[in-house]
């Protein structure tokens, strides 16, 4: 027998052992290739690993007893197997490199490559990329790179937040405007999540020791609220419907989102006043004023939907309210039926962007358009509120928005039309409100309302601010100094090139206003109602 043959593989390289007979040496080295359009160079992408799996696949083949077909399709099959696995983990390294460089690159470059590659950010490789993003821009002339300007970091911000989050592009632009890149991130995630479920427990009927007993036999597992509140309780987890108890049936407490307490507790009411709640179904404010006047005097409970002062009286009812008396008319013309009131609060109408983790339909349906409308309909409300009061009296202003347009800017509105102040609550938490937004200004003492906010209190986004009436004056009719102008609001957050997102959301049919005066700061606002026969709708 003659010296045996040796050949060399093409995939491996590696010297044959002796070809078993009816396997010639002379078969077609293509024979055991892969004829397949996946096919790449092995030696290129296998691993050392791959290597030796594609070497013992090839003795597999030779040493089989199986018919020559039969050895050549295993180890097609095999070596195939092994390319598809290489490219997976090519194309997966490609892809962590995309995410790692993103930072340090256009926000549509990176766009294109994970489209070239046929796949979609994870939640993991968004979170990594706005980490880095807000990473750098809060040290932005260490960590930048070279020719990069902080307009583009913060539209990969921007668009990655959109991406994550699901935020439209109106809502997303505010929140960036109003916090710093870091906090914005922090807000965006504490929206994410729900808020702590709270009642308010009513003293007309019940006392919190009490109560807490009876509920933690019930099933429930409660415990009093923070310091800052001497009538609610913050319910952990319960074995039974919060809803549903006979105690809940019997009006010993109230279902309410602990910062609907604040505005109440800024109105402070005192026993035997007469007082207005403008806005009141379903109830929750209407019935802790009742509270706290202990029954009496005269609350008016006021709603512009008939529809929701049915739920507002069953709650009146059933938590032994005597001294309401439920009004059905709109707020904007309330002055013109009853005035003199001691208080008045208003918890007006809002786009509610502050309680978007309880509805997060709110992220895509709310546009400048329904902030527009808001905010007019909010200045006809707050006016006929300063009207409806006596002088010296007071009014309470609140929202569940975090939109400047929707607060600091209808509180201004006010300020520069009736003669009113704006005074300390007393509130003992709770962040300023602003007297700088950019480039307006703000009455100085606007730092006496509070805002509210998820990831700074862990409650919805809030707005509340004190108006005391000094008199009966007023400046409805504007001079020509006075008229204002429309043009771009500044909610871009491009800083100086805002005429050019201006123009854009023109030429898209998106465009914002803001009402400026010959003043030397100017102040955000949108034009004023020219009316007031616009219906507040029901929150």
């Amino acid at each position: 027998m003659g010296a045996k043959k040796k050949t060399t593989s093409r995939a491996t390289g590696r010297k044959k052992v002796a070809e078993p007979k009816g396997m010639s040496a002379s078969t077609p080295s293509d024979e055991m290739s892969l004829h397949d359009e996946e096919a790449i160079e092995f030696d290129d992408v296998l691993s050392d690993d791959r290597r030796v799996a594609a070497e013992e696949a090839y003795d597999e083949a030779i040493n089989d007893d199986d018919d020559f077909e039969v050895k050549a399709e295993k180890y097609r099959r095999r070596m195939l197997a092994l390319s598809r696995e290489a490219a997976e983990e090519r194309d997966a390294d490609m892809r962590t490199r995309v995410v790692k460089a993103t930072p340090l690159h256009d926000a549509e470059e990176a766009q294109e490559q994970m489209q070239l590659l046929g796949q979609q950010h994870t939640t993991e490789e968004l979170r990594d990329r706005i980490q880095e993003t807000v990473r750098v821009l809060s040290k932005f002339k260490e960590e930048r790179e070279e020719e990069r300007t902080r307009a583009e970091y913060m539209e990969l911000l921007r668009s990655d937040v959109m991406e994550l989050y699901e935020y439209n592009e109106f809502l997303t632009d505010a929140i960036l405007l109003l916090f710093p890149p870091a906090e914005a991130v922090e807000f965006f995630e504490a929206m994410e999540k729900p808020r702590p479920t709270t009642i308010r427990v009513n003293t007309l009927k019940a006392k919190r020791r009490d109560l807490v007993q009876t509920l933690v036999k019930r099933g429930m597992n409660v415990e009093p609220l923070e310091k800052w509140s001497k009538v609610g309780l913050q319910v952990f987890e319960s074995n039974v419907p919060i809803a549903g108890t006979i105690e809940y049936l019997a009006g010993h407490y109230m279902l309410q989102s602990a910062v609907s307490f604040l505005p109440v507790m800024a109105l402070a009411p005192q026993e035997k006043e007469r007082i207005l709640d403008m806005a009141a179904a379903p109830g929750g404010k209407t019935t802790y004023i009742a509270q706290l006047m202990k029954n009496t005097g005269v609350l008016f409970a006021n709603d512009v939907s008939e529809p929701r002062t049915k739920s507002l009286n069953a709650n009146l009812q059933r938590l032994g309210v005597m001294n309401a008396v439920v009004t059905n008319y709109d707020g904007a013309g309330y002055d013109k039926v009853m005035r003199n009131f001691d208080r008045v609060l208003l918890d007006a109408p809002c786009t509610g962007s502050g309680i978007i983790s309880r509805d997060k339909s709110i992220k895509t349906s709310k546009h400048y358009e329904d902030v527009q409308r808001a905010s007019q309909q909010q200045r006809s409300l707050l006016l006929s509120a300063i009207d409806a009061v006596k002088v010296g009296g007071y009014v309470v202003y609140s929202t569940c928005s975090f939109l400047v347009e929707e607060n600091e800017a209808v509180v201004e509105f006010a300020v520069r039309r009736r003669h009113v102040e704006i005074v300390e609550m007393g509130l003992p938490f709770g962040r300023p409100g602003l007297t700088k937004y950019r480039h307006h200004r703000f009455h100085e003492k606007m730092q006496c309302s509070r805002r509210f906010f998820p990831h700074v209190h862990n409650m919805d986004g809030f707005f509340v601010c004190k108006l005391k009436k000094l008199s009966s004056d007023r400046t409805d009719v504007h001079d020509a100094k006075e008229e204002v102008e429309r043009t771009e609001n500044g909610l871009s957050r491009r800083g100086k090139s805002g005429e050019k997102m201006a123009s854009k959301r023109q030429r898209d049919g998106n465009t914002h206003a803001v009402a400026r005066t010959p003043a030397k700061a100017s102040r955000l606002s949108v034009p004023p109602p020219k009316g007031r026969s616009g219906k507040a709708s029901p929150r």
